[in-house]
């Protein structure tokens, strides 16, 4: 399947609209890492914010400071996700098990 041929002008805003997105994304993870933001609010919300339903749970739970990759990998397994998903992926009792599996 072809790639859509996009004017000079839509692909200027499909570029701005990625930067914005991954500028957003940046600044959530910085808030975390920072200790402003827990990941249980930021799970709680990734329903209705579509930056934290978009990111990663790995890329979220590695920005908790004192995880790795390592130990957010047994994290996951343990909650049983898959360290692909995406955080508005998440059912109840997933997200539940991940916090559980935190404290």
């Amino acid at each position: 399947m072809a790639l859509p041929t996009l004017t000079p002008e839509q692909r200027a805003e499909a570029l701005a609209k990625a930067a914005e997105a991954r500028k957003a994304r940046s600044e959530l993870l910085a808030s975390i890492k920072s200790g402003q933001q827990t990941i249980d609010t930021v799970l709680s919300k990734a329903k209705d914010d579509k930056t934290i339903g978009k990111t990663k749970v790995t890329q979220l739970l590695k920005a908790v400071p004192g995880l790795g990759a390592v130990k957010v990998a047994a994290l996951l397994e343990k909650a049983g996700i898959d360290p692909d998903r995406r955080a508005g992926g998440l059912g109840e009792r997933q997200r539940a098990a991940l916090i559980d599996a935190l404290k």
